[in-house]
């Protein structure tokens, strides 16, 4: 206790006296200081591929994040050349500007900037822009000749800026003025595309050339043009957009501060770094000896603060100084004596209660368990013998009923985060759109406690059920389950929905559950099927529904009728004239069949007329016709009428009978809606397609939602279901334009600019509904309107009728706008209705009024006087008129009109384009709602009714306004004059709020933490008036808790959250949970020099690691990361620190190698598009990377860097049957991109199928076997000058590859670690000298050393092969591997059909570990009798491992039935046959299936193919083409084929001194590869006999078997 206490409390004398004495003990013990003080540590870096870019441009670009003026704020302060002269050092450069920010955010949000600025987030957005300029520069000519000096010579100043036109360049301020006075005046054509990214100066004119200024804020060239075009752009002259690059070697001719970070490559942070206490089962370690290192960047020093067993030597350093090397040499003995991979049984029991103890007791709690996780089997053993306070214990315990054991969560302000997808930069977009959020509802005036409940209330769900109420007497059903007689045997109680049926079978209950109502246009085109007639569906929907009735399918059915051509007419002119049509007709003869005989013979009617129609051919495509529908009411009626048909069809002609009714069904139906989708169901009010298929599809959608509903006691024997249902949550209205489950919305927070000055949003005066001016609304329409366009002034003419139907919560603002080449007509228009407004938006007359301008208006549209006086006096005259009516100040209207001014008119329309296209991003020309921030645009010829409004408005305020209007209404307000809390106020508020969180990006799902137990078990750090709130249930010793952790204490550090964090841990264990080292990788502002301008980066750093522990190295990045190692002398998969010599710390560098661009393709209405092919690339190299969609969610990835692409269908067969826009994808940040995209058939081909044997060798002589990215390397080179030596190496491969004739043979195959990569040499050597015929390998690069690549290019010159690196990142949605090992495995196998290119048709695998004996042409060569695969049967003539044959017993032995289990270390695979059978999502699904139990699949590679084998075939290759020692045994050893070192579970013989024994001819290999790699790597690697096994290496008598026998690797 005494050394806990140390910790706690500072070092007491007391325990100083006490750690002197063990001190003393430690080094009487004979132990000297230099013996103990030879630990050895370990040192990672990560960093960008890519070169450096400027500190000050990416802080710009996270500046403009908060709002978009901020950028220009930053671009003036920061344009002068002396500006931060006074710093001569990164630091101080970097501490510069954030206190120039730091100005205008506030303090949480300054510390997020900062933090984020040293995370180099925005670093990928400048590599971005500086593609772009690169594109720039190549592909438009130079004005005069400016760059006449530049090829070959490098960058000179003028080149630093530009100017791009779309037609020229310009590089200085002259050739700016001369193209701004001449071409540049009305020039629309060939003008540079602007991006949502695009950083376009304020007010800049919408209709004016664009003009886009490549430059650096600080350098000399900068000033000038900015300038210019910033004066430029006041004066509508040009739009301004300014994309922020620093072209190489422009370094020099930048400000002091302006060049900070882009000389230095960029090193990342935001990742984990894993050492794993590895399993020695097997010796697996290279003997090659490292005669020298590399020199790299010092070491950090050791911190010193970390506690160990209770001391913080830190300050006992500070106590006794003198005694430095003893007290290091002591720490160095307990860190080193403390590491365990192994606990007894009952130290394990507790283990997880103890660490939580550890945890809570600690002075930090956030730092303790970070320090636990990431350092546990050094600390393990201390935590075991500690004393369980049985508090904690019995919380965990009663916690864990609710929360599963070892679960963790986390959730920031209620929303619940997805732990597996988490990474530091998602996390900190998140928190700051939380806190800048927070800071904006701060500036609205709002009190600290309402906007904590504003940003953690749960908005409602967004659900994708959304109902049409529909009720009413326009729906006629057939049947009624309740009372009808054919019913009466069924039963009544509803617990029968709770019990268990069979798949498909239907539950025959009394009750009205489902209510299917058809609503269609009974003679017209109704959305036919495939194959019938666009006539007849309508028809056949009466069919299908007398026969699921006719079937006692247990639905009520009902249908509602409507005519489209009376529809047409209500659209047009109100319906006040119609003329009676054949629907018409049929539904007047309908109604009086139903009236007078029975609704059963009414339907029989409706079914008739498809009879009549077709003659007894179904498939007639002969339409509806009058006499049609008389004939088949004549046939209805003939057996029971009650006079002659004929007769009582004249008298219903004559009298005109149910024609009112008639056409009060197709009101109906327009008010509703449905009329746009022709024809469909509604099952409970919820839409779906109208055919059998959709119909059962859509009860068994809705029988979960019922079934919910009784269990809980919601519906009983006497409610009405659909009343419930359509009372509970439905709208009056259906526009899938607004509602559907595919509409893309569009949201825009309108904060910023209601705070800029002179704000277009407080010039608004808001018209309101009759008798509720002053009245809160929490809804706001901001109408955008085009008075020169038709639709705009409908849309207007809308807007007006939406007010006088009277909406009590929503008012409109109208924001009116024409183009400046309009007649004055318009403008004049524009003029009165603004001036009506703002004089009398108060009084009912005004609608009035507006009303019948809008009327004459929208039928005067488009009829332009020859003399625009006569058209402005027919205007006048009509206001004037209107004013008498409305009882309006005519007088009033008569001053207006006389000083009406159309220059006036304009320069306020400037104001309101820059609001409207600047700030909202509409499109000029185009006609918009804004609903509290919800943007709907209105197409050209799209009908948007006052129905439509009502039903926008109920949606927005229910779904994403009401809560938040409630909240509003309920805060008390301080520091608010009360004159100010008007309804305007309520109302403005209620919008702004709305609209800001309408653009937060946060997942919708949430837990209840609330009901855990918190007083023992968690850790609570309240912060009043925090705007942040972390929730979250954390396993400490778990890898999400590793994770999590650093996180948690970062966010603490910086923003100070309230956090509520309560500890799950398994509360008993069976084995250790963590065998790992855990360092995760924070930057800091000690990244940044303090001595000169350098950068250099943040580290992970392991002190005093274990030496005598075989340990491997893993790298836990973000998702969308794909790195490497580029710089590690040593095995990262072997690392046994005792054979570092006299090296004190093992240092490797990644490499970001690329990000991920991924997604999921679909097919409307089909299964995924299997096979299709993506290619992605720029405007001029369309072609740089390519991809396969997987059947498995239709997955897809590409490998990306930062940059604006392209992506499309690639030529050839995806190109010919399919139809795809080229998508525009702006990868501008270190998280990727994942996108949706939906393809469809081109007509006429729908029924090809994408892959088939002829297509693959149709494409193949396309692609001409080109590799999978062979286009992006080629891309690549040609960034990077040749020399000489290279061309002749280059010459001597391609003699070497011409000597060897014939189709080369793809050989595959995957290492990891410094052994296996010597084995895969000699494999290598062996397959080229006994192989004729040219060859191709193919090694999956996630794993390989940069000495191995280092090497390979230098090889396949020398011996005249092929080669090429390929990787696939690992599915989010697939299962994941954890052990390296095992990942491995899984990809030899889970991704064959799409890591490598559709050309290539046939891959062998042959394992890094074997000796190929025979021409591998042979094995190439073979028929595999149409089946996917080919493996050799593990062979069974080695008697002595019959104990070790798990597949002839058990499991195995009944799952194969006969079959052979196969070996994995040699195999084929038909890549043409495994994509047309699906072999790999087949395998993709089996594995998903199997893996998460921990006990399947324990050799992935060779269980999986073995398992699935049922459903992928595999071809048996005979048994000569593998032989291994451990299995086949001497006898058959002449004949082998190819010889693999297979592992000897019974003698656990290390694998080099098995291939010495073993394999005759290796030993020569060996000695051949390494003389090579000698030559080629310099002294790097000598050759040197055998070093002693590691010590945790077991002995070859080892009788421990910890797992099924694996075979490869």
């Amino acid at each position: 206790m005494a050394a806990a206490r140390v910790s706690r409390s500072g070092v007491s004398w007391a325990a100083l006296a006490l750690f002197a004495a063990v001190l003393v003990g430690f080094l009487a013990g004979g132990v000297s200081a230099a013996e103990i003080r030879r630990q050895k540590n370990v040192q990672v870096a990560l960093r960008a591929k890519r070169a450096g870019t400027p500190l000050l441009l990416e802080a710009n670009e996270l500046l403009s994040k908060e709002r978009k003026d901020y950028f220009w704020d930053f671009v003036g302060h920061w344009k002068e050349l002396d500006k931060g002269s006074e710093c001569l050092t990164a630091k101080c450069c970097v501490q510069k500007i954030v206190e120039d920010v730091s100005s205008l955010l506030s303090e949480a949000l300054a510390s997020v900037f900062e933090f984020s600025l040293t995370l180099r987030s925005a670093s990928p957005r400048l590599v971005l822009y500086r593609q772009l300029a690169e594109e720039s520069l190549s592909s438009l000519p130079v004005k005069d000749d400016a760059l006449e000096q530049i090829p070959g010579n490098g960058p000179v100043e003028e080149t630093c800026c530009w100017v791009d036109t779309g037609s020229t360049l310009l590089f200085n301020s002259a050739d700016l003025h001369k193209w701004l006075e001449g071409s540049g005046k009305g020039d629309s054509t060939g003008q540079p595309e602007l991006f949502d990214f695009d950083h376009v100066y304020p007010r800049s004119n919408i209709t004016a050339p664009v003009a886009i200024f490549y430059g650096a804020v600080g350098t000399k060239c900068f000033k000038e043009l900015h300038v210019h075009l910033a004066e430029a752009s006041k004066q509508g002259k040009v739009r301004y957009a300014l994309r922020p690059v620093l072209p190489s070697g422009c370094q020099a001719s930048s400000s002091f501060c302006g060049s900070i970070g882009a000389a230095d490559a960029v090193t990342l942070s935001g990742y984990g770094v894993e050492l794993a206490l590895k399993n020695m089962e097997y010796k697996a370690m290279d003997d090659t000896a490292i005669k020298k290192g590399v020199a790299l960047e010092d070491p950090k020093t050791e911190d010193l603060s970390q506690e160990v067993r209770g001391f913080i030597f830190s300050k006992i350093l500070e106590r006794k100084p003198e005694l430095n090397a003893e007290i290091m040499a002591f720490r160095d003995s307990l860190l080193s004596s403390t590491v365990s991979d192994t606990l007894e049984v009952w130290e394990l029991k507790d283990l997880g209660h103890q660490t939580a103890q550890r945890i809570l007791h600690a002075s930090d709690p956030l730092q303790s368990m970070q320090e636990i996780n990431q350092n546990f089997p050094s600390i393990v053993s201390s935590l075991s013998r500690m004393k369980l306070d049985d508090s904690i214990k019995d919380e965990i315990i009663a916690n864990q009923r609710m929360v599963p054991p070892g679960k963790s969560l986390m959730a920031l302000n209620g929303a619940l985060i997805n732990i597996e997808d988490l990474d530091l930069y998602l996390l900190m977009d998140m928190v700051r759109e939380e806190l800048s959020l927070a800071d904006q509802f701060i500036r609205l005036k709002l009190p600290q406690n309402a906007v904590h409940k504003i940003l953690s209330a749960a908005p409602p769900a967004e659900s994708n059920s959304f109902r049409v109420d529909f009720r009413g007497s326009h729906v006629h059903y057939l049947n009624n389950l309740e009372e009808d007689d054919l019913y009466k045997r069924w039963r009544s109680n509803l617990q029968e929905l709770l019990m268990p049926v069979y798949p498909g079978q239907m539950r025959y209950i009394r009750k009205n559950l489902f209510h299917a109502v058809y609503v269609f246009d009974p003679a017209s085109a109704c959305g036919a099927e495939s194959g019938a007639s666009r006539f007849t569906q309508s028809l056949q929907t009466i069919d299908m529904i007398l026969s699921m009735h006719q079937d006692n399918v247990p639905v009520r059915f009902g249908i509602i009728m409507y005519s489209s051509r009376l529809i047409n007419v209500i659209e047009e002119n109100d319906g006040s004239k119609s003329e009676e049509d054949t629907s018409t007709l049929i539904m007047r003869l309908f109604l009086y069949i139903k009236e007078t005989y029975s609704t059963q013979l009414a339907f029989q009617f409706l079914s008739n007329i498809h009879g009549s129609r077709s003659g007894g051919d179904d498939y007639s495509e002969e339409p509806v016709e009058a006499h049609h529908v008389e004939e088949a009411f004549v046939d209805s009626l003939l057996s029971g009428a009650k006079s002659h048909p004929q007769d009582e069809l004249l008298k219903l002609q004559k009298e005109n009978l149910y024609k009112q009714e008639a056409e009060e069904n197709s009101r109906f139906v327009h008010k509703l809606g449905l009329y746009k989708l022709q024809c469909c169901l509604l099952m409970n009010g919820l839409v779906h397609e109208s055919n059998e298929d959709a119909t059962m599809n859509a009860m068994n959608d809705e029988l979960p939602r019922i079934q919910e509903q009784v269990y809980y006691g919601h519906i009983q024997s006497h409610t009405d279901v659909l009343e419930k249902f359509l009372s509970e949550s439905s709208f009056k209205r259906y526009n899938p334009s607004i509602t559907g489950k595919n509409t893309e919305k569009r949201f825009v927070s309108l904060f910023a600019s209601y705070h800029q000055e002179d704000s277009v949003l407080h010039d608004i005066n808001y018209l309101h509904s009759h008798g509720t001016t002053d009245d809160v609304k929490p809804v706001t329409h901001l109408f955008a309107v085009d008075l020169s366009s038709k639709t705009g002034t409908k849309l207007l003419h809308q807007a007006i009728r939406y007010l006088m139907d009277g909406p009590n919560r929503a008012r409109v603002g109208l924001l009116l706008y024409a183009r400046r080449d309009s007649v004055s007509t318009i403008l004049l228009m524009k003029d009165i209705i603004d001036r009506t407004i703002s004089s009398f938006s108060n009084t009912e007359k005004a609608l009035n009024f507006l009303h019948g301008l809008c009327k004459f208006y929208e039928g005067q549209h488009m009829v332009v006087s020859s003399a625009v006086g006569d058209s402005i006096s027919t205007i006048m005259d009509k206001v004037y008129s209107l004013a008498a009516e409305t009882a309006l100040p005519v007088d009033d209207y008569r001053a207006w009109l006389t000083s009406f001014s159309a220059d006036t008119v304009l320069k306020g329309i400037d104001k309101l384009s820059d609001f409207l296209f600047g700030q909202l991003g509409l499109e000029f020309g185009s006609n918009a709602v804004i609903t509290n921030g919800r943007i709907f645009v209105v197409g050209e010829g799209d009908s948007f009714l006052t129905d439509d409004l009502g039903l926008l408005e109920s949606m927005e305020y229910e779904l994403r306004t009401k809560y938040i209007h409630e909240i509003i209404e309920e805060v008390e307000w301080t520091g608010v004059d009360p004159d100010y809390l008007t309804s305007k106020f309520y109302s403005d508020i209620t919008m702004l709020v709305s609209s800001s969180m309408s653009v937060r990006e946060r997942p919708s799902e949430r837990a209840h933490f609330e009901i855990l137990n918190a007083e023992h078990s968690a850790i609570k750090l309240n912060i009043m008036n925090s705007s942040i709130h972390i929730d979250a249930v954390i396993d400490p010793l778990s890898p999400a808790g590793q994770k999590i952790s650093p996180l948690l204490r970062i966010l603490w550090r910086r923003i100070r959250p309230s956090m509520r964090i309560v500890l799950n841990p398994i509360s008993s264990l069976a084995d250790l949970p963590l065998k790992n080292y855990y360092r995760f990788v924070l930057p800091s502002m000690d990244d940044f020099s303090s001595t000169d301008y350098s950068v250099h980066g943040p580290k992970a750093f392991f002190s005093n690691m274990p030496l005598s522990k075989t340990l491997t190295m893993n790298i836990d990045v973000p998702e969308p990361w794909l790195v490497e190692p580029v710089v590690a002398i040593h095995d990262l998969d072997n690392i046994l620190l005792e054979n570092l010599g006299d090296v004190r710390t093992l240092q490797a560098v990644f490499e970001l190698e690329a990000l991920l661009l991924t997604g999921h393709c679909m097919e409307k209405d089909r299964e995924p598009p299997r096979g299709l092919q993506f290619i992605l690339g720029t405007k001029q190299r369309p072609h740089l990377v390519d991809t396969l969609v997987m059947a498995n969610l239709g997955y897809w990835q590409m490998k990306v860097s930062p940059g604006v692409w392209h992506l499309q269908l690639a030529p050839g067969r995806s190109a010919d049957l399919y139809e795809l826009p080229s998508k525009l994808v702006a990868i501008d940040s270190l998280r990727g991109k994942l996108i949706h995209i939906e393809v469809q058939k081109k007509k006429g081909k729908e029924h090809e199928d994408l892959l088939n044997a002829a297509d693959d060798n149709h494409f193949q002589e396309k692609t001409d076997n080109k590799g999978w990215n062979t286009n992006l390397l080629k891309w690549a080179s040609s960034f990077i000058s040749g020399d000489a030596s290279l061309k002749k190496k280059a010459e001597k491969n391609t003699a070497l590859k011409d000597a060897r004739q014939g189709e080369t043979i793809n050989i595959f195959s995957v290492a990891s670690g410094h052994l296996y990569e010597r084995f895969l040499k000699i494999m290598i050597l062996s397959v080229l000298k006994n192989t004729q015929r040219p060859v191709k390998f193919w090694f999956i690069k996630n794993y390989l050393s940069p000495q191995f690549k280092d090497v390979i290019p230098h090889m396949a010159h020398e011996y005249g092969f092929e080669y090429e690196l390929i990787t696939y990142k690992w599915p989010t949605w697939l299962h994941k591997q954890k052990e390296k090992q095992r990942i491995i495995w899984a990809y030899k196998i889970l991704f064959l059909d799409v890591i490598f290119p559709l050309s290539l048709r046939k891959v062998i695998f042959v394992d890094a570990d074997q000796i190929v004996r025979t021409d591998m042409g042979e094995l190439y060569d073979m028929d595999l009798k149409g089946r996917p695969l080919a493996y050799t049967p593990f062979c069974d003539n080695n008697k002595e491992m019959d104990g070790y044959r798990f597949w002839k017993q058990g499991f195995w032995k009944d799952h194969l039935r006969g079959r052979p289990y196969h070996i994995s270390a040699l195999y084929v695979v038909d890549l043409a046959k495994f994509r047309q059978t699906a072999a790999g999502d087949n395998l993709r699904v089996v594995y998903e299936t199997l893996s998460k139990d921990p006990n399947s699949l324990s050799n992935l590679d060779q269980d999986l193919p073995n398992y699935a084998q049922h459903s992928v075939p595999i071809f048996s290759l005979p048994q000569e083409w593998l032989w291994c020692e451990s299995w086949c045994g001497n006898a058959t050893k002449a004949r082998a084929k190819t010889i693999d070192l297979c592992n000897n579970p019974m003698t656990k013989e290390p694998k080099l001194q098995g291939a010495k024994r073993i394999v005759p001819e290796w030993v020569d290999f060996d000695s051949e590869a390494r003389q090579f790699t000698t030559r080629i790597l310099g002294e790097n690697a000598e050759i040197a006999e055998s070093t002693s096994p590691p010590s945790d290496a077991p002995k070859p008598d080892d009788k421990d078997f910890s797992q099924d026998v694996k075979d490869e690797l």
